[in-house]
């Protein structure tokens, strides 16, 4: 991915920091030449990535690139949406769940870019660290399929469990085949999750419920997710975009550093930046 992204910015480097309203995007297949639209419609979900997007913006604008930042509630709607050209960017999800989507809908759709990654966070009301950890405690995670995978991964990632290498991005518990400190790892809904601090010793939150119940990575967990993680969100568009030069100069504006300055100020390390 961060091939994808340097590449992505050259592009937009090469061809200049200031944009026409309107301008040709590269030849699809059959030689006709597609012209871009004059304002980039970037689907997001409410919230970080909402936020980060005006962000995004107002640097592209200052740049000659017009972005309209639609907010989805409903984020299933977001690919279905770009796939049928009612948008034309999607910033709100992890390559997994566009690789599940695509998959699903038969989606013509690529990732072009990381953005940024919402770590998923071990915490604890009874462990300060996870030194602290002793043999037989009891650890609650997602019991989605996507969440029990994040989680095994996390753990692994701590040297907790290890999992056959053939399971990958879709492990389950059935997966592990160590597990050097005995650990209990029962798997829990995602809605009752916060409730299991209550009674489990380490808990594995996804950085969205944790932000519900107030939970921040960087401040109260005892593990989070690393930026460069499998997990980290994409920036999307439609696989004939893909080579537009408006994608670079949005991957170029989204990659700036004055993004990158938004994100530490607003977020501090509770919204990692993979780039």
């Amino acid at each position: 991915m961060k091939r994808a992204s340097t590449f992505m910015a050259s592009c937009a480097l090469a061809l200049g920091a200031t944009w026409p309203l309107a301008y040709a995007s590269a030849p699809p297949g059959n030689g006709a030449t597609q012209v871009a639209p004059a304002t980039i419609r970037v689907g997001v979900t409410p919230g970080t990535h909402a936020q980060i997007m005006d962000e995004v913006k107002r640097v592209a604008a200052a740049r000659g690139l017009p972005i309209d930042v639609m907010v989805f509630d409903d984020a299933s709607r977001i690919d279905a949406a770009l796939a049928a050209g009612r948008i034309d960017a999607a910033s709100f999800e992890d390559s997994t769940r566009l690789d599940a989507t695509r998959a699903a809908h038969g989606y013509a759709l690529a990732s072009v870019a990381p953005t940024v990654t919402l770590p998923m966070a071990l915490y604890s009301r009874r462990l300060r660290s996870l030194t602290q950890l002793r043999p037989g405690a009891t650890v609650a995670i997602p019991a989605d399929a996507p969440g029990t995978a994040r989680a095994l991964v996390l753990l692994q990632n701590d040297t907790l469990v290890m999992f056959r290498d053939s399971a990958g991005l879709h492990a389950t518990t059935r997966d592990i085949t160590g597990n050097r400190l005995h650990l209990k790892i029962v798997t829990v809904p995602r809605e009752r999750l916060v409730k299991a601090l209550d009674s489990a010793d380490v808990v594995a939150i996804t950085s969205e419920d944790a932000a519900h119940a107030g939970l921040f990575p960087a401040r109260d967990s005892i593990s989070f997710e690393d930026a460069r993680s499998p997990y980290a969100d994409v920036l999307t568009v439609r696989d004939a975009d893909r080579s537009a030069p408006w994608v670079g100069a949005l991957v170029s504006a989204y990659h700036s550093d004055d993004v990158a300055r938004f994100i530490l100020t607003r977020y501090q390390d509770s919204v990692r930046r993979p780039w």
